[in-house]
C-alpha cells in the first residue's frame, strides 16, 4: 500500500512544504549563480524515469560554460566555479530537484537518475532501478554515494526497489542530513564528481 499509493502522497506533501521552507535560500543561491553562470542559474537535462520514461531534471548549474580553442567545454574541475562548489558540496544543487517531485518525475527517495546513454550498457538486473521513480536520495547515495563503484550503486537500487518501505524511507532521509553534514561521498578519487559509468567489465 505504501509504495503504490501512500509514497507519492508523501513526497507531494514533502516536496511542496520544502520548496516553501527553502524558498529563501532557494533565492540567494539561484542569483549568486545567476551572476557566476552568465544568467544560467538552472541546469535541464533529460534523464530516464519510471519505467525509462524521460524526463528535464532540474539542477541548480554549478559549472560554467567555458569552452577551449577548439570548441570543446573544458573538464569538470576547470568549469568548476566557487559558489558551483559550495552548492555541489552542500547537496544545495539538488533543491530544484523538488520540483520534478511535484510534477510526478521523482520521488524523494529512489534510485538517482542517471545519463540516457547509460540506458544500454545495464544489465537486465541494473536496469531494475527504473522500476520505481527515481529519487533526490537513495539508499546508494547514504551508503557510499560517488565514492563506490558503479555496480556496489546498481546493487544497492535494486536492493531498494526490492525493499521499499516507510521505514527504509524515513532511515535514508535522515541518514541523507547527516551525510550531507559531514560531506561524504561527495566525488570519486580523482575526480569532481564520478567517472563515467562504461558498462559492466
Amino acid at each position: 500500500m505504501y509504495k503504490y499509493f501512500f509514497k507519492r502522497i508523501l513526497d507531494f506533501l514533502a516536496a511542496f512544504c520544502g520548496l516553501i521552507i527553502l524558498s529563501p535560500i532557494f533565492i540567494i543561491v539561484c542569483i549568486g549563480l545567476y551572476i557566476a553562470n552568465d544568467g544560467k542559474p538552472f541546469f535541464f537535462q533529460a534523464r530516464p524515469g519510471k519505467g525509462g520514461k524521460i524526463f528535464k531534471i532540474i539542477k541548480f548549474k554549478t559549472m560554467n560554460d567555458k569552452k577551449d580553442t577548439n570548441g570543446n567545454l573544458l573538464p569538470d574541475a576547470d568549469r568548476l566555479t566557487p559558489i558551483g562548489s559550495f552548492v555541489r558540496k552542500t547537496s544545495l544543487d539538488e533543491i530544484p530537484q523538488l520540483i520534478n517531485v511535484l510534477k510526478g518525475d521523482m520521488s524523494l527517495i529512489g534510485p538517482r537518475p542517471l545519463l540516457i546513454q547509460y540506458l544500454p550498457l545495464y544489465t537486465a538486473t541494473q536496469s531494475r532501478r527504473h522500476e520505481v521513480r527515481p529519487g533526490i536520495t537513495g539508499w546508494a547515495q547514504v551508503n557510499g554515494r560517488n565514492a563506490i563503484s558503479w555496480e556496489k550503486k546498481f546493487e544497492l537500487d535494486v536492493w531498494y526497489v526490492d525493499h521499499i518501505s516507510l521505514a527504509t524511507d524515513l532511515k535514508v532521509f535522515f541518514t541523507t542530513f547527516k551525510k550531507v553534514f559531514k560531506r561524504e561521498g561527495i566525488s570519486a578519487d580523482g575526480h569532481v564528481t564520478i567517472e563515467p559509468f562504461n558498462g559492466n567489465n
